[in-house]
């Protein structure tokens, strides 16, 4: 089992309000930037799109690195980290 930094435990274990793109796990202030200028400035609007996507994370992986240019390792990461958060919070 892959060992969970304390950004990743502390994102997933509560609710997500206010907190900005940032916040997510593996999303630094240059990815963060980028979504931030397309409208995802908030975790929860990054949120809404993997949900749209239907918690499909291959395919979330691919658009965030196809749209924003995200590495893989930044686009497995927060999809790991919101699969997560839905399945502890929702």
């Amino acid at each position: 089992m892959a060992t969970r930094s304390q950004k990743f435990k502390d994102f997933v274990s509560e609710p997500m309000g206010n907190k900005t793109v940032t916040e997510v796990v593996s999303i630094d202030e240059e990815l963060g930037s980028k979504l931030a200028a397309k409208g995802f400035d908030k975790a929860y609007i990054l949120l809404g799109q993997f949900l749209l996507l239907k918690k499909d994370a291959s395919i979330f992986q691919l658009w965030l690195k196809g749209t924003f240019g995200a590495s893989s390792r930044q686009a497995l990461q927060c999809a790991t980290c919101l699969t997560e958060w839905c399945y502890t919070i929702l």
